[in-house]
């Protein structure tokens, strides 16, 4: 890869505080990569859907602390609750593309990513009626085996991507990758911007959302983003899922303690520590930060 920073982007002005992009992807409890082993892909469409009640809670966080996000929006989602996209939109948000039925970049071949990239940025484009700049894989899944899928989506008509994850993890990550965005084939191609992570002693700890965001202390946090804000004069950048604020989603059987641990720990604490953050940080949308 010819990587190659941005640009510098100005400081704030006085008084003013660095904006953070605030992410979310949208997506059901049933479809995330974890339950793939335990939940058929065929029986989604008769399982209960809570993602449009759990987007209006969100919606309405971000409204009570003026905060502008950027939802990466499933096309299987988005086709079934249009209505939902649209009050999205209305709100001020970004709306971007998580692919259309959360299958891994790195389970697909060449000509299914174009399919899948290209399908869902036009449904979701046709849907909410502006246009998608930006694509996120599902669980991060774009690394070393598939750099490919960047030139693709440059291809499609994106701008920019945020699926290269720089931890080492089981199920995703490209720990060598830079911490902030960059421009992996040079300036002409697709802008990369990874989750926030903090660098101690030598390794890249993850610090920008996720069940590492409902795992550690909520100080512990705030104070992971406030020294990449402070020390590194770089926005964070923090995703979550509407899944993440619903304890009381339908559990299904036979999981795994890992994956069962990973799902529900802490999700009861959830949407009180987003009213936290969202007070605590300056938020914006992805393509205002990194775009403009």
């Amino acid at each position: 890869m010819k990587m190659q920073a941005p640009a510098a982007r100005p400081a704030p002005g006085p008084g003013q505080r660095l904006r953070n992009a605030m992410t979310c992807d949208v997506e059901d409890y049933f479809q995330v990569s974890a339950f793939a082993p335990y939940i058929p892909r065929d029986s989604w469409p008769a399982r209960e859907c809570r993602v449009e009640a759990n987007v209006e809670r969100i919606l309405a966080l971000f409204e009570r602390h003026g905060v502008r996000a950027t939802f990466f929006t499933l096309g299987w989602i988005a086709e079934r609750y249009p209505a939902m996209v649209r009050r999205i939109v209305a709100g001020g948000h970004e709306l971007a593309s998580h692919g259309y039925g959360h299958l891994r970049a790195s389970d697909q071949s060449r000509a299914e990513f174009d399919n899948d990239i290209r399908s869902s940025k036009a449904l979701l484009e046709d849907i909410g009626g502006q246009a998608v700049l930006g694509y996120r894989a599902p669980s991060f899944s774009i690394g070393h085996g598939n750099l490919w899928a960047l030139d693709a989506l440059v291809e499609a008509g994106y701008r920019y991507s945020s699926s290269i994850y720089p931890i080492a993890h089981d199920h995703y990550g490209m720990p060598d990758a830079p911490r902030f965005a960059f421009y992996p084939n040079g300036p002409d191609g697709l802008l990369e911007v990874p989750i926030t992570t903090v660098k101690l002693a030598g390794r890249n700890l993850p610090a920008g959302g996720g069940g590492y965001f409902r795992l550690l202390p909520y100080l512990l946090s705030r104070w992971m983003m406030e020294k990449v804000n402070r020390d590194d004069r770089e926005p964070a950048l923090f995703y979550f899922h509407p899944w993440e604020i619903d304890p009381g989603q339908p559990r299904p059987q036979g999981l795994g303690a890992k994956a069962r641990f990973r799902h529900y720990v802490n999700i009861e604490r959830m949407e009180k520590r987003l009213e936290l953050l969202a007070r605590d940080f300056a938020w914006d949308r992805m393509d205002r930060i990194f775009l403009s």
